[in-house]
């Protein structure tokens, strides 16, 4: 098999696509759409047939080519329409071109990386079966998130599907919790505008008794996953307990589904039992680190 690198405008898009629609492991994030939009440049290692992927966003600084994982992108890694082994995974990585002299990316949940030159850091996601009827899985909530949806059902909290691109960016630009900059607001307009226009992006809103915004999220639905891509809540929302009344409603609507909600995350502990109480199961990925800097650049790293 031949590993061919290609830069972003050398791809056939259209083979590119294909294996992400058919590969064993495929995500969104590694669709060429959803790369043009989150990547500042992008190249890829290919196959002959394009049945074998590996995207590669790399950014300069100081003079020095690097990989990266961007940002609103989990997982990348190897995507293959075959097997996935560990003798295919090191091969793509041998392949990677020696003008990147630093590689930090998130391989995703079907690679298993034994890598002798990188540094492998695990790290977890939450996966949600949506297979089996509502009233099953809402049985597996815990104590705490039953009692947190019944209140916000109380607090006459109600969810609708269609909210527009524009409320759910004010949304998280006025309740701005992680410092997001201009820069990855002006992503995440995109992803959502790009993702609802290839109708794989939902748009779902909470509101209030006095009909007010108080909570909203974007799920992107592709190849038997749903990923909770973006969510927000105001002060009032996240007192009456409103994104455990989205999330919930969410679930109910898309129960019976050959799907997996994939919450992606997290590291830190709070949002993960936040994941964890609705029944979704711990799902392990690797971020890998090679360096292949100057010893005394390493030094600086």
């Amino acid at each position: 098999m031949n590993i061919t690198f290609l830069n972003r405008d050398e791809i056939d898009i259209t083979k590119w696509d294909a294996c992400i629609a058919r590969s064993v492991n495929g995500m969104v994030y590694g669709y060429s759409w959803y790369l043009d939009v989150v990547c500042e440049s992008w190249s890829a290692l290919v196959d002959d047939e394009y049945r074998t992927i590996f995207p590669l966003p790399h950014k300069t600084k100081y003079g020095v080519d690097y990989i990266y994982q961007p940002f609103f992108t989990q997982q990348l890694g190897l995507f293959s329409m075959d097997v996935i082994c560990q003798d295919l995974v090191n091969a793509f990585l041998d392949a990677i071109p020696k003008s990147f002299k630093f590689i930090a990316i998130n391989l995703n949940t079907f690679i298993k990386p034994h890598y002798p030159t990188g540094r492998i850091k695990p790290r977890v996601t939450y996966h949600l079966d949506l297979i089996e009827p509502y009233l099953t899985i809402s049985s597996r909530y815990s104590t705490n998130t039953k009692r947190n949806i019944s209140r916000a059902v109380a607090n006459n909290i109600s969810v609708i599907k269609g909210l527009t691109p524009a409320q759910l960016i004010e949304l998280k630009k006025q309740n701005n919790s992680v410092n997001l900059k201009p820069t990855h607001l002006n992503t995440l307009k995109n992803l959502i505008s790009q993702s609802i226009g290839k109708g794989v992006g939902e748009l779902y809103g909470a509101y209030n008794s006095q009909n007010e915004l108080c909570a909203g999220a974007l799920f992107i639905k592709t190849n038997g996953k749903v990923i909770y891509l973006l969510a927000s809540s105001t002060p009032e929302g996240k007192k009456q307990r409103a994104m455990f009344r989205l999330i919930d409603y969410y679930i109910s609507q898309n129960s019976e589904s050959n799907l997996v909600l994939d919450f992606e995350g997290s590291n830190i502990d709070s949002v993960a039992r936040f994941y964890a109480n609705f029944g979704a199961s711990p799902c392990k990925y690797n971020h890998i680190e090679i360096n292949r800097l100057p010893w005394l650049l390493k030094i600086f790293k």
